[in-house]
């Protein structure tokens, strides 16, 4: 369900991203086949054209002291390429169909914030966004801001915890928070709006105080549902969830050219993880993406489900779950 709340001033229905906006200002708005040997056996990675998947949609609340124009929303870009493991056997005869490249774009996007960030940039871990972490624009009043929002945090009983936490340097400050309630980490729509409204009370006093500026907007949301897993911090939290894996095969299997790191990457499930060697052991996930490749209707054969793909902590490039929706 996609909805916005103004919570000062009024509520409305709206088909975008959830993301929570607050601005002091009366003119605000938001911008929105490499083989792989492994024992005696060898594999194939497939790459074909993987769509761009934006961020599922949320709940969102939206509030304001003054009037502004309705946000947009913020684009969240997943990785476009998905490497297929399938299996090199003279008995088999698999199909292997390439598909179509396919962009998804919201046509109504507004990027009127250009000059400030691009919404095209690849996710990675730490930026502040999607990939979780903190990123300050490095204007004299971030900090401030970034501490109160932890203040906020723990006033919530460790209960809601920052995800990612970003400023602009058109005095833009963007949170995604998560809960430790429940699994996933989703925080429900009450939890967004309970943080917003705290949140922006503490800024307006800062206001006031002259810490931070007359002008700041703040946006809140969740980590979405194809968020970061933070390695190892993650992996158990997440282990029974699809997951899309990007690494560099030449830690795993280094080229005798001694050439650099080449990247792949794949939809797998988690089979194990080694704190003391610092591994994951990974297997093909049992999802549509992966199934289509052998053939119309057809499961994962034996050999598939048996495959297994071991990777240190360090060659993972990214790491984030992987949604069919």
């Amino acid at each position: 369900m996609n909805m916005r709340v103004d919570c000062s001033m009024r509520a409305s229905l709206v088909s975008f991203s959830p993301i929570i906006t607050t601005t002091s200002s009366s003119h605000s708005r938001t911008r929105r086949p490499p083989s792989l040997s492994l024992g005696s056996s060898s594999f194939s990675f497939w790459g074909y054209p993987f769509p761009r998947i934006l961020q599922n949609n949320f709940h969102v609340h939206h509030a304001r002291k003054k009037r502004s124009e309705p946000p947009q929303p913020e684009p969240v870009l997943s990785p476009t390429i998905v490497e297929e493991v399938s299996l090199d056997d003279d008995e088999e005869d698999l199909l292997f169909d390439d598909f179509e490249n396919e962009d998804i774009i919201d046509d109504d996007e507004d990027y009127g914030e250009d000059e400030y960030e691009s919404d095209d940039a690849e996710t990675y871990v730490g930026d502040g966004g999607a990939g979780g972490g903190i990123s300050l624009a490095g204007t004299w009043w971030d900090k401030k801001a970034l501490e109160i929002a932890e203040e906020v945090s723990l006033s919530f009983d460790g209960e809601l915890k920052i995800y990612a936490f970003k400023t602009l340097l058109n005095s833009t400050i963007r949170v995604r928070i998560e809960t430790l309630a429940n699994k996933s980490g989703s925080p429900t729509m009450e939890d967004i709006e309970a943080f917003t409204t705290t949140y922006r009370a503490r800024l307006d006093e800062a206001e006031l105080a002259k810490s931070i500026p007359e002008n700041v907007s703040l946006e809140v949301s969740s980590p979405g549902v194809e968020r970061v897993v933070r390695i190892p911090q993650d992996l158990d939290r997440f282990k029974d969830r699809a997951m899309y894996v990007k690494y560099y095969a030449s830690e795993i299997t280094p080229s005798p050219s001694g050439s650099s790191s080449s990247e792949s990457d794949g939809v797998f499930r988690l089979v194990s993880f080694d704190m003391e060697t610092k591994c994951c052991t990974w297997g093909i996930a049992d999802v549509r993406i992966n199934r289509e490749k052998t053939g119309k209707g057809r499961p994962l054969n034996k050999k598939q489900r048996e495959w297994r793909l071991e990777t240190p902590f360090d060659s993972l490039c990214l790491v984030r779950l992987y949604s069919e929706l």
